[in-house]
């Protein structure tokens, strides 16, 4: 079957390019081996912060009498939860199947295989295109480590299928994935401990305001140990005794107990089976190399998404994949790929776009620090979230290079700097915005005036 592009893999780099690629006339394959949505929708981005709001709503209810709010104590219905987070999924693929029916649009079920740079296989049928875009993504890493393939051992697509809230939760990772999972399972009343070999979490942040969250993070019961590695996993006396993990910390041997240990040590491009040495496409540890346009070394082979090692965010997926589409029908765009907004959903929220103080630092950028903090923030005070800071970075000409944000709603608030900065803008252009009263938007307008 001949079409205008293949797409390889049905997650936000591939199911959004598909409904803009036939929106434009071009006649579009978009093969899926599992569910469309990706890890983004089906193990991810939503069923995720799906938790985090419940872990939200639970810690607001817990403190209903800062409020005046006197109520009979709350208790979380896990199994109501979980079925919440698996609605809105069902909710949201079901929304995804039905753009795949789109005219111009050929969805199929399958693995794709690489015949030839311009021929695909999916079974016995082949389908071929001018254009490919693999967008496969990525899946978890793991340990190479004595126990690391014990059963309660899980990644974090086995996170959102538990069935009772572990007593204790070991996280092997300080990123992302394992400070959410810890702030909803420590809200949910696991005793969790976070295990990170970096000196602090949340490496790729800006240290300031990660150890800031870190210190939040303690104040809800969560241990940390950072600068530490973990050495092996061994069970118990029985199949239903903890388990124990070993760690080198200062030299130090030690264990803990855990009920469920959760590996969130990063992620690895979905690769094997394309078939891509068929064809010699590059690639490295990190995914398959690509140029400006997201085309790989092969003409007409383009790689968006977690597959090409670039950003691990689904809305970096999706513009990766509008730059590759462009590319392909001769279009250009202003796309800054350099600032990209990311969220962490803990509580409290935090969210980073361009560059951070670290990296001035590091590329010898002349820059200043602006700062505000939430505590003297009217609507942040009224809302109970005095716990927060805003932190702009700027060049000596005021041109703003990158911002950092932690505190309820940081996920929201980043975008004011992102479209600041994707125009140019400066530190003085954004004290004359005019910002509403009482909001916490005025945070960003108090750091630019600091």
């Amino acid at each position: 079957m001949e079409t205008d592009l293949i797409i390889i893999g049905a997650g936000p780099g591939g199911y959004e390019c598909a409904v803009k690629a036939a929106r434009q006339g071009l006649k579009v394959t978009i093969i899926e081996a599992k569910a469309p949505g990706g890890t983004c929708l089906n193990e991810g981005c939503i069923p995720t912060k799906s938790l985090c709001h419940t872990a939200a709503i639970l810690r607001e209810l817990n403190d209903a009498g800062d409020y005046g709010i006197i109520m009979q104590a709350s208790a979380l219905d896990f199994t109501g939860a979980m079925a919440r987070k698996n609605q809105i999924v069902s909710s949201l693929k079901e929304g995804i199947k039905q753009l795949m029916k789109i005219p111009g649009i050929n969805y199929v079920e399958g693995r794709a295989s690489f015949i030839t740079s311009h021929t695909i296989s999916v079974g016995a049928d082949i389908y071929e295109a001018p254009h490919i875009i693999i967008a496969t993504g990525s899946q978890s890493k793991c340990l190479s480590i004595p126990g690391g393939d014990l059963p309660r051992v899980v990644d974090s697509a086995e996170m959102l299928s538990l069935t009772k809230i572990p007593q204790r939760l070991s996280i092997i990772g300080g990123g992302v994935i394992g400070l959410e999972f810890a702030s909803i399972f420590a809200t949910f009343g696991s005793e969790v401990t976070v295990i990170e070999f970096c000196k602090e979490i949340l490496p790729n942040f800006d240290k300031d305001i990660a150890k800031r969250l870190r210190l939040e993070l303690k104040k809800q019961g969560i241990t940390f140990k950072n600068g530490t590695a973990v050495t092996a996993i061994t069970t118990g006396e029985n199949e239903n005794a903890p388990y124990l993990v070993s760690y080198e910390e200062k030299g130090k041997t030690s264990a803990i107990e855990a009920d469920i240990v959760l590996m969130a040590v990063g992620r690895m491009p979905n690769i094997h089976g394309l078939n891509l040495e068929a064809i010699g496409v590059a690639t490295t540890q990190r995914g398959i190399t690509v140029d400006e346009n997201m085309q790989t070394n092969i003409r007409g082979v383009y790689a968006v998404g977690d597959v090409n090692g670039l950003s691990p965010l689904a809305h970096a997926a999706t513009f990766q994949s509008y730059r590759a589409l462009n590319h392909i029908t001769g279009q250009t765009d202003n796309i800054k790929f350099n600032i990209i907004p990311a969220a962490v959903f803990t509580v409290p929220e935090l969210a980073s776009i361009g560059l951070t103080e670290d990296e001035c630092d590091k590329k010898e950028i002349p820059c200043t620090i602006h700062k505000s903090f939430y505590r003297a923030n009217g609507k942040a005070l009224t809302i109970g979230a005095s716990e927060g800071l805003v932190k702009i970075i700027t060049s000596p000409n005021g041109l703003i290079l990158g911002a950092a944000i932690l505190g309820q709603h940081a996920s929201d608030l980043i975008h004011e700097v992102a479209v600041i900065m994707n125009y140019g803008g400066t530190l003085d252009q954004l004290k004359d915005i005019i910002h509403a009263h009482p909001t916490l938007s005025e945070t960003i307008l108090s750091a630019a005036e600091a």
